[in-house]
C-alpha cells in the first residue's frame, strides 16, 4: 500500500479530503501497471490537482453542492486519473522505472559506490531540508521497487551528521560550553534514531564546518554501505531497525560504515571547532 498511501496524501496536500480517494485509485493503478512510486507521484500530483480544479470552476445548484466534496470531486477526479494514468502515463512511466531498477540492481561496484557518496552527501546537506527530503523520498520509492541498497546509505548517511556533533561535544568538550554538551548528548540520541535535526543547532551556528565535514562523514557512509552491498528494508528507524530480524542485511559491514562516517564527522568537527566561539544553545524550560 506504500505507492497508493504515497499518492493519495501528495493529492490531499493539494486539494485536501476530497482529492484522498482520486490520489490512492492513481496511485493503485501506477502500482497496478507497474509504474512504481514514480508513476505514483504523478498520479498524486493529477488527482489533486484535479480534484483543485473541480472545486474551483464546476458550479452546482445549491441543492447538490453538498454532495460536492464527498461524491462530485472524487468521482470525476477519480475518473480523469484513472483514464490518463491507464492511457497516456501509465506505459512510459513504467518503462523508466523498469529501466531505473536495472540500472540499480545490475550497475557494477564502482557506480553503487558513486551513488551511496552522492545520496550520503545529499543526506547530510541541509538536514532535514529540500535536498536530504529528495534523497529520501528517492530511496522509500525504491524500496516499493524492491530495490533496498540506496535506502541502506540514505539511513546510514542520514544518522551521521547528529551522531557526529555528539562525539564532537565529547572528545572536544573544553571547546563546547555546558549547554552545547548537553545539546551533543541529545544529538547524539537523536542520530542514533535516523533524526538529522540533532545537529542543526550546530550547523545553525557553524554552517562553514559543520555541514562540509557533516557531508564528508555521509558520503563515506554512504559509500560504504553500497560497497559492502547492505540492504535496508525499513524506510526509517535508525539503529533500532536491528531489532527487527533480516531488515539489515550484512549487519556489521552496516554498523561499520556509520561508525565510520560518524567517526570523520565527529573527529574533524572536533578539529575544525574554534573554542573562542562558544555557540548558544536555545534550552527548554
Amino acid at each position: 500500500l506504500m505507492i497508493p498511501v504515497l499518492a493519495g496524501y501528495i493529492a490531499y496536500s493539494i486539494a485536501d479530503r476530497p482529492g484522498i480517494a482520486p490520489g490512492m485509485i492513481g496511485g493503485m493503478l501506477a502500482s497496478s501497471i507497474g509504474a512504481g512510486f514514480i508513476g505514483g507521484i504523478l498520479a498524486g500530483f493529477l488527482a489533486g490537482y484535479t480534484a483543485k480544479a473541480v472545486t474551483r470552476y464546476i458550479k452546482l445548484p445549491a441543492s447538490v453542492e453538498s454532495l460536492k466534496p464527498i461524491l462530485i470531486i472524487p468521482l470525476l477526479a477519480s475518473l480523469v486519473t484513472g483514464l490518463v494514468m491507464i492511457y497516456v502515463v501509465g506505459e512510459p512511466v513504467a518503462g523508466i522505472l523498469a529501466a531505473l531498477t536495472a540500472f540499480l540492481e545490475n550497475m557494477g561496484s564502482a557506480n553503487a559506490v558513486l551513488l551511496g557518496t552522492l545520496l550520503g552527501a545529499m543526506m547530510c546537506f541541509d538536514l532535514g531540508g529540500p535536498v536530504n527530503k529528495a534523497a529520501y523520498t528517492f530511496g522509500v520509492g525504491l524500496l516499493a521497487s524492491e530495490s533496498y541498497a540506496p535506502m541502506a546509505a540514505i539511513m546510514a548517511a542520514g544518522m551521521v551528521p547528529a551522531i557526529g556533533m555528539g562525539i564532537a561535544s565529547f572528545v572536544a568538550g573544553g571547546k563546547f560550553s555546558e549547554p552545547e554538551r548537553e545539546a551533543g548528548k541529545a544529538s547524539f540520541v537523536l542520530g542514533l534514531c535516523f533524526i538529522s535535526e540533532g545537529a542543526i543547532p550546530f550547523a545553525a551556528k557553524d554552517p562553514l564546518r559543520v555541514i562540509p565535514v557533516s557531508m564528508v562523514g555521509g558520503a563515506l557512509t554512504g559509500a560504504l554501505t553500497m560497497l559492502f552491498g547492505a540492504k535496508l528494508m525499513a524506510p526509517h528507524g535508525g539503529i533500532f531497525v536491528l531489532l527487527i530480524p533480516n531488515a539489515i542485511t550484512p549487519v556489521l559491514p552496516y554498523l561499520l560504515a556509520i561508525v565510520a562516517g560518524s567517526l570523520v564527522t565527529g573527529l574533524g568537527y572536533a578539529m575544525l571547532k574554534r573554542g573562542d566561539k562558544a555557540m548558544s544553545v536555545a534550552t527548554e524550560g
